[in-house]
């Protein structure tokens, strides 16, 4: 795993996407097709505006998965992740190839559904982001790092739900969904490559924990130090509690 430090969060989602550009035309012209991971965040909004004025991708080659979705929620709620995804990354792409996960149907049916489309070939990018709480997906401490599930439901603890309404998501703890459907631990680690977009102040804990500390379910994003193709897109914000040690290690393996 790489870390990479930018000096602001706009600047870290431009790097963040060239990255992911040349993963995504790679994987179409080595296989024809790229098949991609993305995550519904506000960490994400500044690298997906930049990665959809990328003009060197086929668009009509990306088969879409989704990482994550709260159970109960309409798609057309503001903060219904496959809206998130329909305004920020399909709309201003084309992207026809889609395997969102819908929070109003049946999640064993969606999960069944979307864990056959999943199992049928390899990802070749994962987008993730990484939670206040460290999780990873919607994987909440102590997460999940057994199951070879690609998706499970889960229940979101309140520290990630508090999350939701200090992003303006929702109005109050109250209306925050209490179940989602995650994609699990080991199917994110499945991936080719693990591209992380991770910026802001209110990240630096969670960071410090996951990569200063031990590898722990406690901390779920943790699991990324074993990936061999994961790379952490940080802001000086969000790595502002990391240790000079941590970051002369990761930054050099690279």
């Amino acid at each position: 795993m790489v870390l990479r430090v930018f000096e602001d969060k706009v600047i870290l989602g431009q790097a963040a996407a060239i990255q992911a550009a040349s993963a995504i035309q790679n994987a179409i012209t080595e296989r024809g097709v790229a098949r991609v991971v993305a995550a519904s965040a506000a960490s994400q909004i500044d690298f997906l505006q930049a990665l959809t004025t990328a003009s060197e991708i086929d668009w009509t080659k990306v088969e879409l998965f989704h990482l994550d979705e709260y159970i109960g929620l309409s798609t057309t709620h503001p903060a219904s992740f496959c809206k998130f995804l329909q305004d920020r990354l399909i709309s201003k792409t084309g992207i026809t190839r889609l395997h969102l996960l819908n929070g109003e149907e049946d999640p064993r049916d969606v999960i069944r559904r979307t864990s056959e489309a999943i199992s049928a070939g390899a990802i070749d990018i994962s987008f993730v982001g990484i939670g206040e709480n460290g999780h990873l997906a919607f994987n909440d401490p102590p997460a999940d790092f057994e199951t070879e599930e690609p998706y499970i439901t889960v229940t979101l603890d309140q520290e990630c739900r508090q999350q939701q309404v200090g992003e303006g998501w929702f109005a109050n703890l109250d209306s925050v969904p209490t179940r989602a459907i995650s994609m699990s631990v080991r199917q994110v680690l499945k991936a080719r490559e693990i591209l992380a977009v991770v910026p802001d102040t209110r990240k630096a804990k969670a960071i410090h924990v996951c990569f200063d500390g031990p590898i722990s379910n406690m901390a779920p994003a943790s699991i990324l130090r074993t990936h061999k193709n994961a790379t952490v897109y940080l802001d000086t914000n969000s790595a502002a509690l990391l240790s000079p040690g941590t970051l002369t290690a990761m930054a050099a393996s690279a």
